[in-house]
């Protein structure tokens, strides 16, 4: 593959053997050359956004400032289809595709269209028929008036133990529910609708007893149903407002049955996780080919460096990484695409779309950071400057690997669904004729001592098992001649 294509994220996906040929996928993508990136970049040296609380009568309205460009991009998406597309095809695809190509030229703003896409994606299964038609409608439309979703389950003890660190309270009111509590990483503050972790009076103080709830941001009266307290002050990730939520006896309405709500919340989190995979393969794309191109030019002993054999070796090294995280983190959404609609109980098909997620989420997340570290190193000291751009991959990959769960998180997560539903067989049952027979063997055996393990020390060593069990995935679906 020559380098030039990763100047393009469609025709990137199709050498890789995607079908992202569509006309308004070229579309989005001829829009951001023309006009997105450089609204993205005026956006992400702006800093953060501001909050407006009051109006000037004193009334609150908690208004997010952003310049009237940034809207404009925003809502780009939107028209061009990343919610509506899914339902009307039926298919995930679209979306990841969306995603994909937003990434590439602004990893932040690929966020509010995850996050809805989390909040319709429930909605649209586990509401009952009053709550689709009073909401669906909104989330689907194809011009500025589209409503954005968000999904807050974080709170200040943070969100890997959501059993203990979710103190929101759901109290019954009539047909619905209220909600008190404070969320404290609240991405795409100021959406009109979210889907929130909470916990019914009286429920157990673990997983089990939390519930998933839908949240507008304006009740039936037509208030405010819940305020921002704050906007966040980030090094990146700049084109997302992500605050602190106040939740204050908020009307809400449940979501399928209660005692499901942790199957629940980790759907949505599934599915912007697969998100995050797109996001991070996209960004490491977007750092080589920024690299390379800084590299055909910039001359050191009498040739572009480029042309180097060390530094040319490491440019094809990060290409053939980056094949491996495409097919790693596409693989993640293909077998997503068949399983989201699924209800609990789940088929084994979706404990091997959650094993693969995590292996995806864990691997793709770590190579964007380490190839845009490269990528400034390739820029030397310019690389650190702000005005070049290619510092921004940095900041951005780094909140990459910290969303929707950590390195460690997705390795735990892993190992649960390894212990609890054999995903790791599923995975090699789907790995076989695509790897080796030896080196699966091989995998296979060391997994299966890793869950032979005394508890202490099976998660203990975990680390290098898990990346390399991710590795041989991605090399293993490299592969194969049919993808």
């Amino acid at each position: 593959m020559s380098f030039d294509v990763l100047q393009s994220p469609v025709q990137f996906l199709q050498q890789v053997g995607i079908c992202a040929g569509q006309d308004w996928l070229r579309e989005y993508e001829a829009w951001f050359e023309r006009e997105g990136q450089e609204i993205s970049d005026a956006v992400d040296r702006a800093g953060t956004p501001w909050l407006r609380m009051f109006d000037r009568w004193g009334a609150r309205e908690d208004e997010i400032l952003y310049p009237p460009e940034y809207w404009r991009m925003l809502k780009h998406g939107y028209r061009a289809g990343v919610l509506w597309r899914v339902f009307e095809q039926n298919s995930l695809i679209p979306a990841y595709l969306l995603l994909y190509a937003t990434a590439f030229y602004d990893a932040g703003l690929a966020c509010p269209y995850t996050v809805s896409l989390s909040t319709i994606a429930p909605l649209s299964k586990y509401g009952d028929e009053e709550l689709k038609a009073r909401f669906l409608p909104r989330m689907l439309q194809r011009d500025d008036s589209v409503w954005q979703g968000a999904t807050w389950m974080t709170e200040i003890k943070g969100g890997s133990d959501l059993g203990a660190a979710v103190e929101t309270v759901a109290q019954h009111d009539g047909n619905k529910w209220r909600l008190t509590g404070d969320k404290y990483f609240a991405s795409n503050a100021g959406a009109e609708l979210a889907v929130v972790a909470a916990r019914q009076e009286g429920a157990a103080q673990n997983v089990r007893g939390l519930s998933l709830y839908l949240v507008p941001r304006r009740g039936e009266d037509g208030q405010l149903n819940y305020q921002i307290r704050r906007l966040k002050d980030k090094i990146a990730t700049r084109s997302v407002p992500t605050g602190e939520i106040e939740l204050r006896h908020s009307e809400a309405w449940l979501l399928g049955q209660a005692e499901h709500g942790i199957y629940l919340i980790l759907e949505v989190l599934n599915l912007s996780r697969v998100a995050n995979c797109m996001g991070s393969v996209a960004l490491a794309q977007r750092a080589i080919a920024d690299a390379y191109s800084f590299a055909a030019r910039r001359t050191a002993f009498g040739k572009p460096i480029f042309e180097h054999p060390l530094l040319r070796r490491q440019f094809e090294d990060r290409l053939q990484r980056l094949h491996a995280a495409s097919r790693l983190g596409w693989e993640a959404v293909r077998l997503l695409d068949k399983v989201w609609q699924e209800k609990p109980p789940y088929s084994e098909s979706y404990h091997l779309f959650r094993l693969v997620a995590h292996l995806a989420k864990y691997w793709t997340a770590e190579f964007a950071v380490q190839t845009a570290k490269w990528a400034m190193e390739v820029y030397g000291g310019v690389g650190t400057l702000e005005e070049y751009r290619v510092e921004r991959w940095l900041r951005e990959a780094m909140i990459l690997a910290i969303w929707e769960g950590t390195p460690h998180r997705q390795m735990l997560d892993g190992l649960e669904v390894m212990q609890r539903k054999g995903a790791h067989r599923l995975l090699f049952q789907h790995l076989a004729r695509k790897a080796p027979e030896a080196q699966l063997r091989e995998m296979e055996a060391r997994v299966e001592r890793q869950l032979s393990l005394p508890e202490v020390e099976r998660e203990g060593t975990l680390e290098k098992l898990f990346n390399d069990l991710a590795s041989f995935t991605a090399d293993a679906l490299s592969r194969d001649p049919g993808r």
